[in-house]
């Protein structure tokens, strides 16, 4: 049975907004001044918090628990408890996408504890809420790129969902002006209705001494005589990880260089990559998963970061490259240019030469843009993307629509 359960040893979490407002009195100690603003608001938001520990979405998630000013978040109790800012935490254990989470959605409890917006995260919404919906859209990649689904039927399982979103959310959120650009281009819709809110960087992503992250090269067995090289992210065919490999072999001086591969597609030597067709296997290390810790690190040793991704709907590693003081080229599609600015570098990512001539280009550019990127960094923060979440869910909340 669903149910509301015991937030703090006295306090028993209550259903009516006065006791709302009093039970997140006691956590304000651990809330963010961002936070401690919204309680002074009062609309109730809920938030689908299920994805918080996943990568991608799941960061933007946790910064937003943070600093919105939830009252309520749906989710697994054990992922939500250290969330104690939130006064209400409704169980709702589900994998994503498809029938099963529509089932399993709490409509019940979460009607009872009478929401003013529901904030869902993704396009994955509850299709027989009735209450007013805040969506957040990060990227169309699933209609942009069908043809790297595995089956026909995802195709129209997000072709469908996504124009669910168009009709029935209240207010949607895009994370760039290139994903609500793609919105309006599939799918027929009031503009004013998307709001651009773009997201931050973490504070952890710093610039660190090199006695700080010195240790990186005995634990993962790296050349110190090389310039090294960093990619971050996934195999998934749109990040076009091949493209980068292929623009390296053709790099002037490579043998120099040393490409780093973060993530977790990279722990143990795949066979989906391209080094030993491409004589690059002595020259590219696959790292694997690394701790958040080490993540911070290797931005900060690297000495370009590369992003060859089709399409993005953000682009969250180039602003951690940058925070770091790491020199980025990338992509100079989608929605990479937004958040590249004029610090970043960029090339062509069908065209193998173009990556090659950007590596060869920027490979010694680190130190030379500092104040640059610095002040370019600062536009991002995750502070800035809640207050506007909060300013949109607190407009709709007091709107008739």
């Amino acid at each position: 049975m669903i149910h509301l359960y015991k937030k703090h040893p006295r306090n028993y979490v209550f259903c009516n907004r006065t006791s709302y407002f009093h039970s997140t009195i006691k956590a304000s100690k651990k809330m963010s001044n961002t936070a401690k603003k919204a309680q002074e608001i009062a609309p109730k938001i809920a938030i689908d918090a299920r994805m918080v520990n996943k990568s991608g979405i799941g960061t933007c998630i946790q910064h937003w628990l943070k600093d919105v000013g939830y009252a309520i978040a749906l989710g697994d109790p054990k992922e939500l408890e250290v969330y104690d800012n939130v006064a209400t935490h409704i169980p709702f254990i589900s994998s994503i996408y498809g029938y099963k989470e529509q089932l399993k959605f709490p409509y019940r409890a979460l009607r009872k504890q009478k929401p003013d917006v529901l904030h869902v995260p993704h396009c994955n919404v509850p299709l027989f809420y009735r209450g007013k919906m805040l969506v957040t859209i990060h990227d169309l990649t699933h209609l942009v790129y069908p043809e790297f689904l595995p089956f026909k039927l995802v195709h129209l399982y997000f072709k469908f969902i996504f124009w669910f979103v168009s009709k029935r959310a209240n207010k949607i959120i895009t994370v760039s002006e290139s994903t609500k650009r793609d919105l309006l281009r599939f799918y027929k819709m009031d503009e004013s209705k998307i709001k651009v809110i773009p997201l931050g960087v973490g504070s952890e992503f710093v610039k660190k001494s090199p006695c700080e992250i010195d240790y990186l090269y005995e634990k993962f067995n790296l050349p110190r005589n090389k310039k090294i090289l960093l990619y971050v992210g996934n195999l998934l065919p749109h990040k076009n990880l091949n493209g980068l490999l292929e623009g390296f072999a053709q790099m002037k001086g490579k043998e120099n260089c040393q490409l780093l591969l973060v993530g977790k597609a990279f722990s143990g030597r795949t066979t989906a990559t391209r080094e030993k067709e491409l004589g690059l296997e002595s020259l590219t290390t696959h790292v694997g998963m690394v701790s958040q810790e080490d993540l911070v690190a290797f931005y900060n040793l690297a000495d370009l970061f590369v992003l060859p991704s089709l399409y993005e709907g953000f682009g969250l590693p180039v602003l951690e490259a940058l925070a770091c003081g790491t020199p980025v080229i990338c992509s100079n599609t989608s929605s990479l240019p937004e958040v590249g600015g004029n610090v970043a570098k960029y090339f062509d990512p069908k065209d193998a030469t173009s990556i090659a001539r950007a590596l060869e280009n920027s490979i010694h550019d680190k130190g030379k843009y500092d104040a640059e990127i610095k002040e370019w960094v600062s536009n991002f923060t995750w502070e800035k993307c809640a207050e506007k979440i909060r300013r949109v869910a607190t407009e709709l909340a007091t709107s008739r629509k």
